[in-house]
């Protein structure tokens, strides 16, 4: 594949899991909600990391900020820290240990602040691309 084909593959499969994001809200799935806005936004800064980078292949990580970082993207310091909340949702919606504490935290409203953040973060990333 050419770099143009991955970073559309990237921003393609980035706009799936928003839109997966949002279905779940709808159903009521808050927790999983917030677990796909983390891959939306993951995938949406590996697109990012491939047009800045020399390489194709994004790194193989889920810590958002420090795609972010190595995509070059000119973070401010609340999306910064909003980054580093919402890598926290990859990690308690991933493991029984903090699954039910994640599921128990997300509430319809905590889920739709967050939602709302993440998609106005998904934009600000796509104006980069």
């Amino acid at each position: 594949m050419e770099k143009q084909d991955i970073i559309k593959y990237w921003i393609k499969t980035s706009e799936d899991d928003l839109s997966s994001m949002i279905s779940n809200f709808s159903a009521g799935n808050y927790d999983w909600a917030l677990f796909i806005g983390h891959l939306s936004l993951e995938k949406i800064l590996k697109a990012l990391w491939v047009k800045n980078n020399t390489g194709d292949i994004a790194p193989k990580t889920h810590n958002l900020k420090k795609i972010a970082d190595e995509a070059n993207y000119p973070i401010s310091e609340t999306e910064s820290m909003l980054l580093l909340e919402i890598n926290d949702f990859n990690l308690e919606a991933r493991y029984p240990d903090y699954k039910f504490d994640f599921h128990t935290k997300c509430t319809k409203e905590f889920s739709e602040r967050y939602i709302k953040k993440i998609k106005e973060l998904h934009q600000c990333i796509v104006n980069q691309i």
